[in-house]
């Protein structure tokens, strides 16, 4: 899957030569599930990425175990990856810097 032309994945920086270093990812999470994985696209024409989380919906959790699971996935710090809305919302708005990609 290309991942340049989901509508969930948009970019939101571009440096000096072109390359894109920050992305916005739009994700629909589904806590407390078996096991934290991507469950496919979600929302009105897929407009979100769906993504099961095994934490529980309590303190935080589920939000800390999605930041650290994207920056996982993503190969990237979890200082790159920061929730910009939704903290308290099953659709949150997620803000990855891939200038900070791990080598």
């Amino acid at each position: 899957m290309e991942i340049d032309d989901q509508p969930w994945w948009r970019p939101e920086q571009v440096d000096a030569e072109g390359r894109t270093t920050t992305w916005l990812l739009a994700v629909r999470v589904q806590p407390g599930a078996s096991r934290t994985g991507v469950a496919g696209a979600a929302g009105v024409d897929g407009a979100e990425l769906k993504i099961r989380l095994a934490s529980p919906p309590v303190d935080g959790r589920a939000n800390d175990e999605l930041v650290r699971w994207l920056a996982k996935e993503l190969g990237v710090p979890r200082s790159a990856v920061s929730l910009v809305r939704g903290a308290t919302s099953r659709s949150k708005v997620v803000r990855v810097d891939v200038s900070a990609r791990r080598g």
